[in-house]
């Protein structure tokens, strides 16, 4: 089985930000002229091309910038439903498979400043990310009960209408899937289907080329027996980038990735079945360890091997000593007002902490309400 291309094939992410008036003055007036037409109107705004559709509702804007760009999806802030980011941005998987999270950050940081919109850093959060490996492999054919995820994980399996002699059955399988998008999914799909299917067809030329660095010849798609490639398709939502591996930005997904993808490929395995009933002792089937080393290799460059659990526990242990200093100090001030000696420093503290304890059963918010505010603004929960 050959390797014909790995990289990441979506990267979605949230901006915290608004679009500026005269921006969406010209969104406005292109969505009308697209409803009218029935189809998207191009628009160029301080160089780049964007091409506005119909739809987004009374509230939003919906727009791309090609195939080697990205889906936009801007919020009116005039009209804009509480508690969701104004600007939404999906990267198209040719950017994606020719340039890698470099291309899409220049795109990214170069697109915004041209629409005029203000954002800092902690304004853009990652919202999914997914990493694919096309492997040839004319004679495998998807089976659910390979796959061995972690316990709750959902599968559900996409039934096949390629005519019959490509699989040699009756009504196979042309995909699986297992897990949810919001937190690690594995697709495993016929990639060359699709691109015939759809008109993709510059996969081929990517598969191609890889090929052809390898001194190998070039794929006939339509030859199916011999052309047949699986996409192994991993895919993880904020669920893991954000709550486990705390990626939020460019800068942490660029360090981290490498490594919640690593984890991802050892949590969500396609096995060889055994008689054995403990599942996680089953052996990973030669074609999963193709696709785990592929994308080990091409991840190692966005790694730190840091375990994100020791990450929080750190950044906890530092915020309570941080926290302990600050309360020390206004105590040693608060004793300073009642203008006592060293001596006695010892016994107000006792004496004021009881006092504290007192006021605290007296507030009318619930301790419960407090600690439960206290809590969400901390990250390394």
């Amino acid at each position: 089985m050959d390797v014909v291309h790995s990289g990441f094939d979506g990267l979605k992410l949230s901006i915290e930000a608004d679009i500026p008036p005269d921006f969406r003055e010209a969104l406005i007036d292109a969505k009308t002229r697209a409803a009218k037409q029935n189809d998207p109107v191009m628009i160029e705004w301080n160089g780049v091309a964007l091409a506005v559709r119909k739809s987004g509702g009374m509230s939003a804007f919906s727009a791309h910038t090609g195939d080697y760009g990205a889906e936009w999806y801007f919020l009116d802030p005039l009209n804009k439903p509480k508690n969701n980011p104004g600007i939404t941005v999906d990267f198209r998987a040719f950017l994606l498979a020719t340039g890698g999270i470099a291309a899409a950050r220049a795109q990214f940081e170069a697109q915004l400043q041209a629409f005029g919109i203000r954002y800092g850093d902690h304004m853009v959060k990652v919202a999914r990310v997914d990493f694919a490996v096309d492997v040839l492999a004319p004679w495998f054919t998807p089976d659910r009960s390979c796959i061995v995820a972690p316990s709750g994980t959902r599968t559900s399996a996409r039934a096949s209408d390629i005519p019959i002699e490509e699989y040699g059955v009756g009504d196979g399988v042309t995909g699986l899937k297992a897990g949810q998008i919001s937190n690690r999914q594995l697709a495993i799909y016929d990639k060359r289907r699709e691109v015939i299917d759809c008109h993709k067809r510059g996969w081929e030329a990517i598969w191609n080329s890889r090929r052809a660095a390898q001194g190998k010849p070039p794929l006939d798609l339509a030859d199916a027996p011999n052309s047949r490639v699986w996409r192994f398709e991993m895919r993880l939502g904020s669920k893991q980038l954000r709550n486990r591996w705390l990626i939020r930005g460019w800068d942490e997904l660029d360090a981290k990735i490498g490594d919640a993808l690593a984890e991802a490929y050892t949590k969500t395995r396609y096995t060889l079945p055994q008689a054995d009933s403990n599942r996680a002792r089953w052996p990973e089937d030669p074609i999963w360890q193709t696709v785990r080393e592929e994308a080990t290799a091409h991840l190692s460059s966005h790694r730190s091997y840091a375990d994100p659990a020791l990450v929080k526990e750190a950044n906890r242990a530092a915020h309570k000593l941080l926290l302990d200093t600050q309360i020390l100090g206004l105590l040693v001030s608060r004793a300073a007002t009642e203008e006592l000696g060293t001596d006695e420093f010892e016994a107000f503290i006792a004496r004021h902490i009881t006092a504290l304890r007192n006021a605290s059963r007296d507030h009318p918010v619930s301790i419960a309400e407090r600690l439960a505010k206290a809590e969400a603004r901390y990250d390394f929960k």
